[in-house]
């Protein structure tokens, strides 16, 4: 069942319910109101046969048939007795004498109203009180209350054939209503089908201004520019890597065919392998930053984090660096040691967080002119803060913007070996451990990424 169809029942379902019990509580009120009409019309035949009996000065059959005469308004089936002060029948109006119960009629005399049924009749006893003040007699009127039960079923009728066409109506506006509700969700739906890989910048619009499908729209909406930014990045990401990848696979195959063009010396052939091994080792070096990064990717969902000590991953960046190259120089300035080593420790991956640290210190002595860089680690209000600082090229204001860019090198790098992925790589790793990298240069001054670690 679709959302409309199930709109439309519901719908349907709860305003007939509502319906349903606004006519019962209808029909119940007014049976209330008949009963209690009848009953009180019951009382004053009652009392008003047992007057006329008073007012006799005999019960005999000609006074009988007086009464009857006298009675204009007759119920159906109309039939009362009359009690004198010694329980006796002294009067019944019709070929069935009731008979009471001692309980009943001391009841009836102490001026209780008792309402009863009788043969499918309903049925009053109360006393009336004579004029010479001798006791009460006890009354009992028994009628059918035809015109008002007459009308109670047609009221009954008239609720059940209004209800069942109310109930049609209800059905036919509750699918208008669902139409009305769905027709956004609709177009929302066509115009998604109609948004692919090639068009990610359209957006979805929906009519209405301010409930939850615009919010939903606008939700849409964010996830397409996000989605075209990632579909841009990965464009990107393919066409640079191939780039990078084409012109050492080009240098081997240039040096190999080179090499098999003729017979060659042996020496001849060592030097066309090393520069085959050289270019390999570029291609193998590109292709490791390419995993790393593909790396980062992967953690930003699946990484464990533990409790690690920012300190020993800086030294353990240094050793590295510098055992990798060493003719680099990493100083690490940390003065103020706090006594609660806790201050240290934040959740991160250790290893992901070592290759930032060696990438910050490589590139920064790559670009100094004196292969050095000084680090510096403090403690600043449960802030960890570290500071690479080179004494380098620098990098020029309207380039700072870009260089987190995954294959983006300035124009002052160039020359320089390298892809252009460390520092994308870097911000990645930083970012997934919930720190943040700023970067302040002066062109011609060198620079400073500053690494700012919030408290657990």
């Amino acid at each position: 069942m679709n959302i409309k169809s199930r709109l439309t029942l519901l719908f349907t379902m709860l305003v007939g319910s509502i319906m349903a019990l606004f006519c019962l509580a209808i029909y119940f009120f007014y049976d209330q109101y008949r009963e209690k009409q009848f009953y009180s019309f019951l009382n004053e035949r009652g009392q008003t046969i047992a007057q006329l009996v008073e007012a006799s000065q005999g019960i005999s059959k000609a006074d009988i048939a007086k009464i009857e005469k006298d009675n204009n308004t007759v119920l159906l089936n109309e039939e009362i007795t009359i009690y004198d002060g010694a329980d006796s029948v002294i009067f019944t109006s019709g070929d069935e004498m009731f008979e009471l119960s001692k309980a009943m009629l001391g009841d009836a005399r102490s001026g209780r109203e008792i309402r009863t049924r009788h043969n499918k009749k309903e049925a009053i006893i109360i006393r009336h009180i004579l004029q010479d003040h001798r006791r009460p007699w006890v009354v009992m009127a028994v009628a059918n209350d035809y015109p008002g039960l007459n009308q109670l079923k047609r009221l009954r009728e008239i609720l059940v054939i209004g209800w069942l066409l109310s109930l049609i109506l209800v059905g036919v506006a509750g699918w208008q209503f669902a139409n009305d509700a769905i027709k956004p969700v609709s177009d929302i739906i066509d115009q998604v089908n109609n948004i692919s890989a090639g068009n990610l910048h359209e957006k979805v619009t929906v009519g209405r201004e301010k409930d939850e499908l615009a919010l939903l729209a606008q939700t849409f909406n964010q996830m397409l520019g996000r989605l075209e930014i990632a579909f841009i990045a990965q464009k990107n990401f393919v066409s640079h890597a191939s780039h990078e990848l084409r012109t050492p696979l080009a240098l081997i195959m240039s040096e190999a065919e080179l090499s098999l063009m003729k017979e060659r010396s042996s020496e001849e052939y060592k030097v066309a392998l090393k520069g085959i091994w050289s270019e390999a080792k570029e291609m193998n070096e590109l292709v490791s930053r390419l995993l790393e990064l593909a790396r980062t990717e992967e953690h930003a969902f699946k990484v464990t984090f533990s409790k690690i000590r920012v300190d020993e991953v800086l030294w353990q960046a240094k050793a590295s660096v510098q055992q990798k190259n060493p003719g680099y120089e990493v100083h690490i300035h940390y003065d103020q040691i706090p006594d609660n080593e806790e201050e240290l420790k934040r959740y991160g991956d250790e290893s992901l967080l070592k290759t930032a640290f060696m990438n910050l210190m490589d590139n920064a002595c790559k670009y100094s002119n004196d292969k050095t860089v000084n680090v510096y680690l403090e403690i600043q209000n449960d802030l960890i803060k570290i500071y690479f600082k080179d004494v380098g090229i620098g990098i020029a204001s309207d380039e700072l913007p870009y260089i987190f860019d995954t294959f983006y090198r300035s124009a002052t790098t160039i020359s320089k070996a390298g892809y252009g992925i460390g520092l994308a790589l870097t911000k990645r790793i930083i970012s997934m451990q919930g720190a943040s990298i700023e970067v302040e240069s002066t062109f011609g001054s060198g620079t400073t990424f500053i690494l700012t670690f919030p408290p657990f």
